[in-house]
């Protein structure tokens, strides 16, 4: 790769690793609005008595914040995955890049 390729390379891989960390910032949010809402739902069913229909709705709610806790664990997960190759690939472009200019800076003799 040239050192023109390589910087636009590395700024491509930059932007997209700031995107990365950005999506996995709203995830860790929407998880804490999640154990938030979870625990709200726990207290007001603290007053209602065991068999009040109520009290199913409600726990019939907090396990659908639970399966929507797991399914952003899974896509954070699977951003973790994405921006440690990110990260690898980036380590990879900018020693490539010392490299080139190195290369370029040698004078022959």
């Amino acid at each position: 790769m040239g050192m023109a390729t390589s910087q636009l390379r590395l700024m491509y891989l930059h932007a997209y690793r700031l995107d990365l960390e950005y999506k996995m910032q709203l995830i860790t949010e929407a998880k804490m609005n999640l154990s938030k809402t979870c625990t709200d739902l726990l207290n007001v069913g603290t007053d209602l008595d065991a068999d009040d229909p109520m009290v199913k709705m409600l726990e019939a709610r907090k396990e659908r914040l639970n399966i929507m806790e797991k399914k952003l664990d899974m896509q954070m997960q699977h951003y973790q995955h994405k921006l440690q190759m990110i990260n690898t690939e980036y380590d990879s472009c900018e020693k490539m890049l010392g490299e080139n200019i190195k290369r370029s800076f040698q004078y022959g003799g």
